[in-house]
């Protein structure tokens, strides 16, 4: 995620001597890593750093973000680099340096300060702590000099140290207050005796809320940038359910097809190698910001599967196989864990200054690139037309390049096409003379070569850390999409992946813990990092994973493990006064702030989806005390539903099932039998939100 507009800032760094590691070159974390030889005394997230600060009385520089991130490797290089800034930093502060995808717990505390202090957020984000680890100054990208109205971070650092000396009772005061009024403000409490809201009510509201918003030419929800936002298309198909008999229901629906439809045909699909970017700088899906996150991929996979389900258009279907053939090719490890990220930047084909790279640069291509690679001549009644002609007409590729200038601020597109398809198959069909048949064949062919071009250019940096919580999404995107097309290697890719689960980020000795990540064979080597326990987006992910996977295969343990896991996030996270589970150990002394997510954004906060775990546990387990508990974390969200629901469309989904019940699916049959596979092939066919699916020795509908 970018943290801002502002581009870098035109000083060149002072040049660094020959590099000597620091103490992040011992950590496994890719983005620490990343830093291990920058001229600054970094320290990772460690009690050895907070007793230095304390001991030597300096105040800490904190620095957070991930490995993929474009603007965390800009400030890398503009300041990290920098030998001038680097011992600013090392002689005046304690500077820790924290991957946001390792430590979400650190990173939540901090940016709600930064968001609450500067009215935005984003990275790398910088945070200056007192010894105690309480924030009193936050910000995101830093230029390294000054760029305009824009402080550069030689000139903050300079005026912190001066305050910290003369004025540290002030800067301490304002950080406390500010603190103070977020405990207060983030505090999610439910009272005693009180009741979720009216869930008709609240999804209506919800509804109303998306609609306002919502972009008609090319969906979305926003103008600039414009995110996928599953949550919001995954709520409104339940709206839809529920409402398919109103206007309201009819046009929730349509929302969530257009923009479906507008992403796979746009530039944030990568119609060479598949997947998703991350999100579109522009309104209609054309130029991405060209990260590749795995949640993402997740996410999207069970949005476009559920649209196919609605629909039956064959164009959904398509694209769910087709995100998880990216994932199966890129991104997935030989352990049966799927990768985190892959990164926007990469190094230019032809080569760069010094190996720099540019955004986009492994996707993009040129017009002369295309005409040079597909020549031969199509036939048809467009004479001479060549497959480049043909391409370059479907997928808008123009000679000079097709990206707009506005989207491409520092010129690294200049020249350059990103794929959108411009035309429909009929039209180009009808525009070259020949089949819709031939057409489709001629661009596979094309598609295919480009691929083979793209895999001898350097690659983006590959993020092979592998996380609990982004795993159990992955977990339910391969059972969903397995189960609807009843592919079995879909499935038995998603008991590869549980499996992983189990018995790599299951502690194997207590049995009572997940871990937030695992790195592969590296964990074995010596140095290798302390295991971080899990989060609650871990437990959460992966139940819901594990319950995924239960009705796509029904094979009880992933049922039994879902509920062992469940048993524990309640021991380690629930909140026993207030309701609602919180984002970590509410014990842990170096988190300030003890939070509860209350946004489903990029990805959906744990606790909207442990509602609907509760509810589907419950009814597998036949525990009346999961409905109670979920009734007492919907609860204590029932101001947030009722004020602002879009903030969580998929609590919104939760207090719909819980309002509606869930209706069991009881399937009487011999496992594997042709009568009983249509059984499950025509449930798994249609779009039921508020079901659990079950095969037992009678067959049965209960409400």
């Amino acid at each position: 995620m970018a943290s801002g507009s502002e581009g870098p800032g035109s000083a060149s760094p002072t040049p660094s001597p020959p590099r000597t590691a620091n103490r992040l070159a011992k950590e496994k974390s890719p983005y620490l890593l990343q830093h291990a030889y920058n001229p600054v005394d970094w320290y990772p997230w460690e009690q050895e750093a907070f007793d230095k600060a304390k001991s030597e009385d300096k105040p800490i520089f904190l620095s957070v973000g991930y490995s993929t991130c474009h603007w965390c490797h800009v400030m890398e290089r503009e300041s990290f680099e920098d030998v001038e800034i680097g011992r600013m930093l090392s002689e005046n502060f304690v500077c820790i340096k924290v991957d946001r995808e390792e430590r979400p717990d650190v990173d939540k505390v901090y940016m709600t300060f930064v968001q609450a202090t500067s009215g935005g957020g984003g990275w790398p984000m910088s945070v200056w702590l007192t010894p105690d680890l309480r924030p009193f100054i936050g910000g995101t990208y830093f230029p390294p000099r000054d760029n305009g109205r824009r402080p550069g971070l030689k000139t903050v650092l300079t005026r912190i140290t001066e305050q910290w000396q003369s004025n540290r009772a002030a800067l301490e005061s304002s950080g406390e207050k500010v603190l103070e009024a977020l405990r207060k403000g983030t505090a999610i409490e439910g009272q005693p005796g009180e009741t979720p809201p009216p869930a008709p009510d609240v999804a209506h509201r919800c509804f109303q809320q998306l609609a306002h918003s919502y972009e008609e030419e090319y969906g979305g929800f926003r103008d600039t940038p414009k995110f996928p936002s599953p949550v919001n298309l995954m709520f409104l198909l339940s709206y839809w359910a529920v409402n398919r008999s109103l206007e309201e229901g009819a046009e929730a629906l349509q929302m969530t097809l257009h923009t479906l439809r507008m992403m796979a045909l746009g530039g944030i699909h990568d119609h060479v190698a598949q997947g998703f970017h991350r999100y579109s700088t522009d309104s209609s899906w054309h130029v991405p910001h060209f990260e590749k996150m795995l949640y993402d991929q997740a996410q999207l996979s069970v949005a476009y599967i559920t649209a196919y389900q609605v629909s039956g258009e064959q164009l959904f279907a398509d694209v769910a196989r087709d995100i998880l053939l990216y994932v199966s090719r890129d991104l997935s490890d030989k352990s049966g864990g799927f990768y985190s990220a892959e990164d926007a930047d990469s190094v230019p084909a032809g080569g760069g200054p010094e190996g720099a790279r540019c955004e986009g640069a492994f996707c993009v291509w040129t017009a002369s690139q295309l005409r040079e690679l597909l020549p031969e001549v199509v036939g048809g009644a467009s004479a001479g037309a060549t497959l480049a002609d043909l391409f370059m007409h479907h997928y808008g590729v123009k000679e000079p390049g097709n990206v707009d200038p506005e989207q491409d601020p520092h010129g690294e597109l200049q020249g350059q096409n990103v794929l959108i398809v411009r035309y429909s198959v009929e039209l180009t069909a009808a525009r070259f003379g020949l089949s819709m048949d031939r057409v489709k064949q001629l661009l596979a062919s094309a598609r295919a070569k480009m691929a083979a071009v793209r895999a001898t250019r350097p690659r983006p940096h590959l993020d092979t850390k592998m996380l609990a919580s982004w795993n159990g999404l992955m977990l339910a995107g391969y059972s969903r999409v397995g189960s609807v097309l009843g592919d079995a290697a879909l499935l038995e890719r998603a008991v590869q992946s549980a499996r992983f689960l189990h018995t790599h980020m299951w502690d194997a000795q207590r049995r009572t813990m997940l871990h937030a990540c695992y790195r592969g064979d590296e964990m074995e080597v010596e140095h290798a990092a302390t295991p971080i326990d899990g989060f609650l987006d871990d437990y959460a992910y992966v139940v819901a994973g594990l319950l995924e996977l239960y009705e796509a295969t029904q094979q009880e343990e992933w049922l039994r493990w879902g509920e062992e896991l469940q048993e524990r996030q309640d021991v380690l996270f629930w909140d026993a006064q207030g309701g609602g589970y919180y984002c970590s150990d509410p014990g842990d002394d170096t988190v300030l702030l003890k939070l509860k997510q209350d946004q489903d954004g990029a990805e959906p906060s744990a606790n909207s989806v442990s509602a609907m775990n509760l509810l589907r546990l419950s009814q597998y387990t036949g525990r009346p005390a999961w409905v109670e508990r979920c009734r007492l974390l919907l609860a204590a969200f029932s101001d947030r539903l009722t004020r602002v629901p879009i903030a969580l469309p998929d609590m919104v989904r939760g207090l719909m099932a819980q309002h509606y019940t869930l209706t069991q699916i009881v399937i009487c049959g011999q496992r594997g039998a042709p009568d009983t596979a249509s059984l499950l092939n025509t449930v798994n066919s249609i779009f039921l939100p508020h079901k659990v699916k079950l095969c037992a020795c009678v067959c049965v509908w209960m409400g």
